[in-house]
């Protein structure tokens, strides 16, 4: 790891955490501990654009780390968020939604999962 590296990360995770932030999301996102809509979407959306980004470009991105560094755990890692996947699962149990927060949980692995794949194959 060189100083070049942990720059082009962090260019990426403050791109990565503005575009989280911008409007789009904000008014998918739903208030209080109702369903996050927002982050389910964002989380999913990275796992796609991640799985995209991996199958069009594996060999590329193996020879160009910078760049690797940059996409995938700067801007990516900015968008995404676990912390905020396991904080509003747990808002939803303790809000008594018993069914909205493992669905939440299972919800948004299983379908970044399936994302990533079906992205990763069409760009392969």
């Amino acid at each position: 790891m060189n100083l070049l590296s942990i720059a082009w990360v962090a260019i990426g995770g403050a791109i990565g955490s503005v575009a989280r932030f911008c409007p789009v999301y904000s008014d998918l996102r739903l208030s209080g501990s109702l369903f996050p809509v927002g982050t389910f979407a964002v989380n999913l959306a990275g796992c796609i654009a991640f799985g995209a980004i991996v199958g069009a470009a594996e060999a590329a991105l193996r020879s160009h780390s910078n760049a690797r560094a940059f996409l995938l755990v700067g801007v990516l890692g900015g968008f995404t968020t676990f912390s905020s996947y396991a904080f509003e699962s747990v808002a939803l149990v303790q809000d008594g939604q018993y069914g909205g927060g493992p669905l939440n949980l299972i919800g948004q692995v299983v379908a970044g999962l399936l994302g990533f794949w079906v992205a990763y194959v069409i760009a392969h």
